[in-house]
């Protein structure tokens, strides 16, 4: 059956205008459509000299622009075949879209400072002055515990010093023997009932009145002792001896004493015409001397 096809312009395929269709490993799909288009244009030329007059004429202008009916075969595969190859070797790949580019985290200070290693430096600057900071700040405190540790122990001490000053003092400082009295002999007078001349000081007051050591020492003699009647030896610690004699009664009789420590009371005993306290001073516990410049020069007035 012949075609009505009429090609789009007298001159036929030749003029320029091509059916498409996919080349064969030997072009020989384009040959043979192009064969055929020939075929159905001369075939229209038999069916009236130019087209025009002809009953069939609108149906012949539709199908002017018909594709040419392809026989089925593996020509049209190979050519897709032909033409994929073709784009893969030259620019299929560049249409390929590219992979996308992986997702890069938010930035974050570790990256940032080790990026930049000007923000690097500054951190590890800031941190040695951080350090120092902390070292001085502790360094500071250490050495305000030891001044107040130091303060403490020389207040401590001083406390010390002052307490011992104190004991040393009151060592050596003397006390009178009796607190209510009167001075009734001196050292050197002579009476008819002195054998010899007096070696004392006598300080009068009642029987029973309390005697106290006249400083800090050690006694080393209490008892009858004759004329003296009952006597208590005190000596002190540079060696003078104290002799309280005519006592009433003997309350410490041997060990250590202090200024002021009650001792006695005041008696009538032995060679006496009434109640007093005889009083000696003996340097070395050697010869008497008079115990009124001598107590004078500690500071008591008697």
């Amino acid at each position: 059956m012949a075609s009505t096809h009429t090609p789009a312009h007298p001159a036929g395929p030749a003029a320029g205008t091509q059916l498409l269709d996919h080349p064969g490993p030997n072009g020989s799909e384009a040959r043979d459509s192009a064969a055929r288009g020939s075929d159905h244009a001369g075939a229209a030329g038999a069916a009236g000299p130019a087209g025009h007059g002809d009953p069939f004429a609108p149906e012949a202008e539709s199908s002017r622009h018909r594709m040419p009916r392809q026989t089925r075969g593996a020509s049209p595969l190979l050519g897709v075949t032909a033409v994929a190859a073709t784009l893969g070797a030259t620019g299929f790949a560049a249409a390929t879209p590219a992979a996308a580019p992986a997702v890069e985290a938010p930035d974050e200070t570790p990256v940032a400072l080790a990026a930049d290693p000007g923000l690097a430096l500054a951190a590890r600057i800031q941190q040695q002055a951080d350090s120092q900071r902390t070292a001085a700040e502790e360094s500071a405190r250490l050495q305000a515990a030891q001044e107040a540790e130091a303060k403490a122990a020389a207040k401590e001490a001083e406390a010390k010093r002052a307490a011992e000053e104190a004991e040393r003092a009151k060592a050596a400082a003397l006390t009178l023997p009796v607190k209510d009295y009167n001075l009734s002999a001196h050292y050197g007078q002579s009476a008819r009932y002195w054998a010899h001349l007096h070696t004392g000081l006598d300080f009068a007051a009642d029987t029973g009145t309390a005697v106290y050591a006249v400083g800090q020492g050690t006694i080393t003699s209490a008892g009858w002792s004759g004329a003296y009647g009952y006597r208590i030896v005190e000596t002190l610690p540079d060696g003078t001896e104290i002799w309280y004699c005519h006592l009433s009664s003997i309350i410490k009789g041997s060990g250590e004493v202090t200024s002021g420590q009650q001792i006695g009371k005041v008696g009538a005993t032995g060679n006496v015409t009434g109640p007093h306290l005889h009083l000696e001073v003996r340097p070395g516990g050697g010869a008497p001397v008079d115990p009124e410049p001598w107590l004078q020069q500690h500071g008591l007035n008697p």
